[in-house]
């Protein structure tokens, strides 16, 4: 286990530098003048010789590249072009809202779908089975912004039971934070629920199959004994993986919900450094979620071993 994690942590870092690579040279990817683009149309010579010499484009491409992956590693992430403030500092008074719409959407998909997926696959070919199968696929086939817009018509503006903007700190109460993410989080959840109720479906297929799980069946076993501590546990590994890929895909949902609901992320200050052609913000955000990533990445090849101990690295 030791040598693997080794291995994944050096395969890591390299990713890393790869993905560092990519992100530095967005700049030099884009057309033109990077300055001038980031300034605007309406931008003066002086504006723009400003910019050009913030972000030091007279220096050659390796001496500038050095410099700032020598201040990542040292945990400066450098200034913002529009707010002139640290990029560390605003991702860290981002990071409570997109943290807490990441863990609520994850439970509330995981509690959600995991069910449905083993009462599908226990009802197979049933009238249950196709109703749940056909509302998991409307779930990731709606875009996230439809079903958000969906939602805070209906149960915000309509039957005025949630909020549909804002984000309230856990400290000001837990029902209070948990109100102004219920609608967000369903929203977000709403792809990763049908795709992982479909996943476990087929990976409780494939385990019911078996000749362990007839054998149980045999001895007399009830109906809940085998689903969950003899077919679930063996199904547990797809399982896994297609939650930590989920993780990923809400990341990049946030984006989308985070603007719908008004909430200030780290998904929304992405979408507000785009539109603000903010490249050095882009860059830190990029890189943090990449890094976040391979994280999750690793973190489930590590829960393997816990679910199936014949997994060895």
């Amino acid at each position: 286990m030791l040598t693997y994690l080794g291995r994944r942590l050096i395969a890591s870092i390299f990713v890393i530098l790869m993905v560092a690579i990519f992100v530095f040279s967005l700049l030099y990817l884009t057309p033109g003048d990077p300055a001038a683009i980031i300034a605007g149309d309406q931008a003066t010579p002086e504006m723009v010789a400003r910019i050009r010499q913030s972000l030091k484009l007279d220096e050659p491409y390796l001496v500038r590249f050095s410099d700032w992956l020598l201040q990542i590693v040292q945990g400066d992430l450098g200034n913002s072009i529009y707010t002139g403030q640290p990029i560390l500092q605003q991702i860290g008074l981002r990071f409570g809202p997109t943290l807490s719409l990441m863990v609520v959407s994850m439970t509330l998909s995981t509690l959600v779908a995991i069910p449905l997926g083993i009462v599908a696959a226990w009802k197979q070919n049933s009238r249950v089975d196709r109703g749940l199968m056909v509302f998991s696929t409307l779930g990731f086939s709606i875009p996230v912004f439809v079903v958000g817009y969906l939602l805070a018509y209906f149960f915000g503006l309509k039957l005025k039971w949630l909020p549909v903007q804002g984000y309230a700190p856990l400290s000001s109460g837990l029902w209070n934070w948990m109100r102004h993410l219920i609608l967000p989080s369903i929203a977000l959840g709403s792809a990763f629920i049908g795709l992982l109720a479909r996943m476990t479906r087929a990976a409780m297929l494939q385990v019911l199959s078996q000749d362990y799980v007839r054998t149980a069946k045999a001895k007399g076993l009830g109906q809940g004994e085998i689903l969950f501590r003899h077919a679930l546990k063996n199904a547990a590994v797809p399982i896994t993986t297609v939650v930590g890929l989920g993780i990923a895909g809400l990341i990049s949902g946030a984006v989308v919900t985070e603007s719908v609901f008004a909430l200030p992320g780290l998904g929304r200050m992405t979408a507000d450094a785009i539109l603000r052609r903010d490249y050095p913000v882009i860059q830190s955000l990029i890189l943090l979620f990449s890094l976040n990533y391979l994280i999750v990445n690793l973190l489930v090849d590590i829960t393997y071993t816990f679910f199936d101990p014949r997994v060895r690295y």
